[in-house]
């Protein structure tokens, strides 16, 4: 796999039936390696060495977005049941188009995070959500501190 716009982690592997596993240690499991999940996993590692606990991650798991069910890729629990970040991760020959913000958007609408990180593993980007006013501002980091709301 390619290297990313990440620090380097040490990740485990594995072969089987021709096809390449690398190991979750949210979901506690080896999963299939393809170009998103290299770029989950860089996540992941990035945030637990941030400091987050693993406790406080959730990977893939179902939500409904106006009445049809989607997944989201990470995201991080904030206080009192809230999201306190999600994040959608791309492989790394996606291009972060309008396209791709609308989908973390739509998330959003669900979810209601307090940040959203959308990135390819190339390019990252990040958002802090006003609800209030009902709009977002592009930040050039995450405000990991206030990640401990």
């Amino acid at each position: 796999m390619q290297a990313l716009a990440f620090p380097p982690f040490g990740f485990k592997t594995k072969s089987s039936e021709n096809k390449r596993y690398i190991f979750d240690v949210i979901r506690k499991k080896f999963v299939l390696l393809t170009p998103e999940e290299w770029v989950r996993q860089h996540v992941l590692s990035d945030l637990i060495d941030k400091g987050i606990s693993k406790t406080r991650l959730s990977v893939e798991k179902q939500f409904e977005v106006m009445g049809q069910k989607k997944r989201f890729d990470v995201v991080v629990a904030g206080k009192n049941a809230s999201i306190a970040l999600l994040v959608e991760c791309k492989a790394p020959t996606v291009a972060i188009t309008q396209a791709t913000f609308d989908q973390i958007a739509r998330y959003q609408l669900a979810l209601n995070a307090s940040y959203l990180m959308l990135t390819n593993g190339m390019q990252h980007f990040y958002c802090q959500i006003d609800r209030e006013k009902q709009s977002y501002q592009f930040i050039e980091h995450l405000p990991l501190k206030e990640l401990e709301l």
